[in-house]
């Protein structure tokens, strides 16, 4: 029997695979975006005050650059950092936030964060603050997460800190719709990955040969999205090929939904202390503050 086979979910994220994500996060099925929202504007205050003195945010995979703007406006930062790999996309959100906030130097960073990336030259050593919102780290599995939150520390260590959302365990039904929508935009964001590959690696993957599937993993607790074969298809690129059976799947992409007690615990065990944690009335998702 083959392995699994598996893209990387960053693959998800070209220029279009960014605009169809924007897309998801306004679907009424979509609750982490809307969720993550309302506790960031009730709880504005407190997390301000928990990142005060902070002289450089860096937000990680920051996409439009919206929801750092709250922030923005409540620290009022010396320098902006957005950091992503879909830079062509991201370059036009940080110009237009540096038009917004002319006081702000903004600046668009080209890199794949779930590596062991490093600031630009000349990013000044004072307060840094890192936000990663939207429940991302939830893409990867525990211990790849728990690499990247410790080089995460690794930035601001000492002085600075960590504001990260995260999705919480919740009713399976409530979690497929969110994966799964009616509208089809998930499904045309999933298939999009192929056609990302197409170019890149120069394969020939038939987006027709595919269907999307949302499931739930309970042992893991995690969505799994997959790519399903509708039928028997030989996928073929210039260093090989691959073969795949009716029903296959082509495992594209985790959300793990951590209990809130284990992602504390991961957080402290990559190096972060002193948490403060905002939650939704329905306990739903969490943003975490952890002083690095």
């Amino acid at each position: 029997m083959q392995r699994q086979a598996q893209i990387s979910p960053k693959f998800l994220y070209d220029a279009h695979g960014c605009a169809l994500f924007e897309q998801i996060t306004r679907l009424p099925e979509y609750y982490p975006t809307r969720t993550e929202a309302a506790i960031m504007t009730r709880f504005e205050r407190d997390i301000a005050e928990a990142m005060a003195g902070c002289q450089v945010l860096i937000e990680l995979g920051a996409g439009n650059c919206e929801k750092v703007r709250r922030l923005c406006r409540s620290l009022g930062p010396r320098q902006f950092l957005g950091v992503d790999i879909a830079v062509d996309f991201l370059q036009v959100a940080v110009d237009r936030l540096g038009q917004d906030f002319p006081q702000l130097s903004a600046r668009a960073v080209a890199a794949d964060f779930t590596a062991d990336w490093h600031l630009p030259t000349g990013v000044p050593q004072a307060r840094r603050e890192l936000f990663y919102p939207g429940s991302s780290i939830g893409n990867f599995d525990t211990q790849q997460a728990l690499h990247m939150l410790r080089h995460m520390h690794s930035l601001v260590a000492g002085d600075g800190g960590l504001l990260i959302g995260i999705d919480l365990p919740k009713p399976v039904p409530v979690l497929i719709a969110a994966y799964d929508d009616k509208q089809g935009i998930t499904a045309e964001f999933n298939l999009n990955v192929l056609s990302h590959v197409n170019r890149l690696l120069g394969s020939d993957f038939n987006l027709q040969d595919w269907a999307h599937e949302a499931r739930f993993d309970s042992r893991a607790s995690r969505i799994e999205m997959h790519l399903r074969a509708r039928r028997p298809v030989m996928v073929r690129w210039p260093q090989g090929q691959r073969h795949f059976d009716q029903g296959e799947t082509l495992h594209t992409e985790n959300s793990y939904k951590y209990p809130l007690h284990d992602f504390l615990a991961m957080l402290a065990c990559a190096g972060f202390d002193r948490t403060r944690v905002w939650t939704d009335e329905q306990q739903w998702f969490a943003v975490i503050h952890a002083h690095g």
